[in-house]
């Protein structure tokens, strides 16, 4: 993942509302959620919520599945996995540097 992927993917999930959806959807697994159940879950007004929902299927965090007239929505696991590696990968390595050094 690059640089630019990356901030994309968390610049997404910088508003509270856009994380509580993405947690709504996180808990409804798999199986995802209609525009309809994440309003009731959230509280977030319609129009409000669309803008989100746009903002993270844009970011690539969410998948969006037209059937019909209504639009399920799913939280992208790989997605997010890759992003939690990417901000993890470096995780405690000046530690081990400091340790080499050190020995």
């Amino acid at each position: 993942m690059q640089w630019e992927e990356a901030a994309g993917g968390f610049a997404a999930m910088g508003s509270e509302a856009r994380l509580k959806v993405l947690r709504c959807l996180i808990r409804a697994g798999h199986a995802g959620l209609m525009v309809q159940d994440i309003q009731e879950r959230t509280g977030i007004a319609p129009s409000t919520l669309a803008h989100h929902l746009k903002f993270l299927s844009g970011a690539g965090v969410v998948v969006q599945e037209k059937m019909g007239r209504a639009t399920l929505n799913r939280a992208d696991f790989n997605r997010l996995r890759d992003l939690a590696d990417f901000i993890l990968s470096e995780c405690c390595s000046d530690q081990q540097r400091e340790a080499a050094n050190d020995g």
